[in-house]
Parts: structure tokens; C-alpha cells; sequence
């Protein structure tokens, strides 16, 4: 059980590799000032790199950010699967125009889910409907309570999730047009990858993915508790074990140590500023998927109350107030908040990551980046 430690020490700007990104580390430092412990952040522009840092990767030891350092992606292992689905459609081994009852039959069903008027791209693009296990009252008091100190190495099987998701009802039906974010959808994702290829979707991740592009520090950790070195430690302030929202502790906790199986497919991967933005890099120029898979990836459907974002298949892209266009992902999971966004040809990348997720506005970073400001 994590014990609650005391408030972070100022921020601790590392110096930049380059110069150019003072608002990009103006961004960090602020966002650093405000909420979580530290933060770290990596560009590519071109030939130019640059690396930002501010405040501590561990409170215990005042350990710094580190650019190696490993972190819980979160939801960013979403455009990963979403990456791989479209490979098999271009092999030829699915459709993405399938239902799921075609490769999950009858799992998805109940209170008005009908997995048979589900297509795959409806996952992918969040318009299927399927009810997110992450709203469920009681996992949120498991996971993101203070509950979450005596349930952080609990196992949860991709079975076990969509069963939670089907005792509640949709938030739409699947030929509505609407839009809701949903994790169960990728988990069902990870599962049809797995009938598609007889092999777990992490195994399919890491030989068409991570080795090909030697994202050598980047892991789909399953089950397995720890963040493998280097890394820093992970904070939450958690909330109180009454279900549903509520106010965050005054107490910092640590919460490094969880099993990632509470997000499978969804947001389980650990991995680096430094191969993110290799991802996106090659993702976007063209590297994995060819033109026509590609154009299915970046066909986006509005998100309602979100002016100048929308989501294609696993991929977010972003208008920002100057204009320029961006896409990527973000992701969070317990005490990591994350995000790597790119310009349409990948030539200009940022990946960062907070070790806290409180009071957390990295969109700032990206403006600032991409924006000047």
C-alpha cells in the first residue's frame, strides 16, 4: 500500500539541446508549478531535437526527470491498435467493415448492445455506442478511489471487462452518428486482433510495431506491476471511496506499482518521449500503413463540445488557434498523464509526460510548441 508523501520541490528546468522552444519549456514549467511532481517533454523538428524537463521524478529521493525514462502511456497505446487492425485489413485477414459478432459472436449483447450491428471501424472511431467500463461506479472506486491502495495488483481479464460494460446500456445506438469515447471499444479490438491472428495483440504490436521501428524501450506490460528502469515514480492524489466524482485528497499517493490489465488494449503500454515520437514520425510519414489504410486512419467524425478536434481510427487530430494542424493521442492512466502530436507529415513532433494527474493542462504544452505561445 503506497504511503502519502509530502508536496514537490520547485521546479528543476533541464537546459535544452536546442534553443527555439522557450515557450515549450515556459508551458512545462507551468504546468509543473500548478498540479503534478514533473514533467518531461521531446521534439523533433526536422534535424532539430530538443528536450524539456521540469520539477522531480521521485519526491522521496529528488531524483529528476530523465529522457530515457519510461512512463504509462495510457490511452496512446490506442493509435498501436487501431495501427495494427488496419495492417491485417491490408493483408487481407479482416475487414474493418466486419461486425464484431463475426470474430467475438454473442459477447457483445445486453441492455441493448447488439454486437451484430457493430462494425470494427465503429470501435476504432468510438461510434459504436458499447458502454466504457471505465464509467461503472464501482470500477471507478476500485481503480481512482483511495480504494485503488488494496485493488492496484487485481487481474482483469478482457472477458471480465466487456462483461461489466454489458450490464449497463449503450450510449447510442451504432447507426446513430454520435460519438462517445469508449474503452471498451479498443479492449474488444485487442480481442479481434487475437481470433484474426491466433496471437495476443501485444504480440502483434511488438513484431509489426515496436521491433521494425526498434522502439527498444517501449513494452506491453500485461499483467506485470512495475515500470522497468529507468523511470521515475508516478502520483495520485486519488479521491474518496464514495462512488461516482468527487473532490482529490489533499494527500499525494504513490501509485507507480498497478497491474495494467485494468486497461489492456485500451492503455496498458509503457514507453518513452524518444520512441513516441519515432511512432508518430513514421505513422505519419507513410512508414506503416500504405495510402489507403492511411486515408481510413485519418477520416475523422466530430467530438461534440470539442471545437477543432476530432478522431479518426485510433488517431485525434487538432486545430490549434494558429492554425496548424496536429494529430496524435493522449493518454492517462493512474498518476501518468501523457501526449504526442504531430504535424500531418510528421516532420514536427512532441511527445510529454506528467508524473502526476491532477490539475493537469498539457494542452498548453502543445500550444506552445506548435503555436509559439
Amino acid at each position: 500500500m503506497a504511503a502519502g508523501v509530502g508536496t514537490p520541490a520547485s521546479a528543476s528546468p533541464a537546459p535544452s539541446t536546442r534553443d527555439g522552444h522557450r515557450a515549450t519549456q515556459a508551458a512545462i514549467d507551468t504546468v509543473v508549478k500548478n498540479g503534478p511532481p514533473g514533467g518531461l517533454a521531446a521534439v523533433v523538428r526536422g534535424r532539430d531535437t530538443w528536450e524539456g524537463r521540469a520539477g522531480l521524478a521521485d519526491l522521496a529521493t529528488g531524483r529528476l526527470p530523465g529522457a530515457d525514462d519510461r512512463f504509462r502511456v495510457g490511452s496512446i497505446t490506442k493509435t498501436f491498435v487501431a495501427t495494427v487492425m488496419l495492417q491485417l485489413e491490408s493483408a487481407g485477414k479482416l475487414s474493418l467493415d466486419d461486425t464484431v459478432d463475426r470474430w467475438l459472436p454473442g459477447l457483445v449483447e445486453g441492455n441493448g448492445h447488439d454486437g451484430s450491428r457493430i462494425k470494427l471501424r465503429q470501435l476504432l472511431n468510438h461510434t459504436s455506442g458499447i458502454y466504457s467500463y471505465t464509467d461503472d461506479a464501482d470500477f471507478k472506486r476500485k481503480e481512482f478511489s483511495t480504494a485503488f491502495l488494496r485493488h492496484r495488483y487485481d487481474t482483469w481479464t478482457p472477458e471480465q471487462i466487456v462483461r461489466l460494460a454489458m450490464t449497463h446500456q449503450p450510449a447510442f445506438a451504432p447507426d446513430s452518428k454520435r460519438w462517445a469515447y469508449s474503452d471498451t471499444n479498443f479492449v474488444l479490438a485487442g480481442m479481434v486482433i487475437q481470433k484474426a491472428t491466433g496471437h495476443p495483440y501485444t504480440r502483434e504490436i511488438e513484431q509489426r510495431i515496436l521491433r521494425p521501428l526498434h522502439l527498444n524501450s517501449t513494452t506491453l506490460p500485461g499483467t506485470r506491476v512495475r515500470v522497468p528502469g529507468p523511470s521515475g515514480r508516478a502520483y495520485s492524489k486519488l479521491t474518496g471511496e464514495l462512488a461516482g466524482p468527487g473532490e482529490p485528497n489533499s494527500a499525494t499517493y504513490d501509485v507507480t506499482e498497478l497491474n495494467p490489465s485494468l486497461a489492456g488494449a485500451a492503455g496498458e503500454m509503457i514507453s518513452t518521449t524518444r520512441d513516441l515520437n519515432r511512432f508518430y514520425q513514421s505513422l505519419l510519414s507513410g512508414g506503416l500503413l500504405n495510402k489507403h489504410q492511411m486515408k481510413e486512419m485519418a477520416t475523422t467524425v466530430s467530438i461534440p463540445g470539442a471545437p477543432g478536434v476530432s478522431y479518426g481510427l485510433g488517431l485525434m487530430k487538432m486545430t490549434l488557434s494558429c492554425g496548424t494542424e496536429v494529430w496524435g493521442h493522449n493518454g492517462g492512466i493512474q498518476g501518468s498523464i501523457s501526449q504526442s502530436m504531430a504535424t500531418t507529415d510528421g516532420g514536427h513532433v512532441l511527445s510529454l509526460n506528467f508524473n502526476g494527474d491532477w490539475n493537469v493542462h498539457e494542452q498548453q504544452v502543445v500550444q506552445a510548441e506548435f503555436c509559439g505561445a
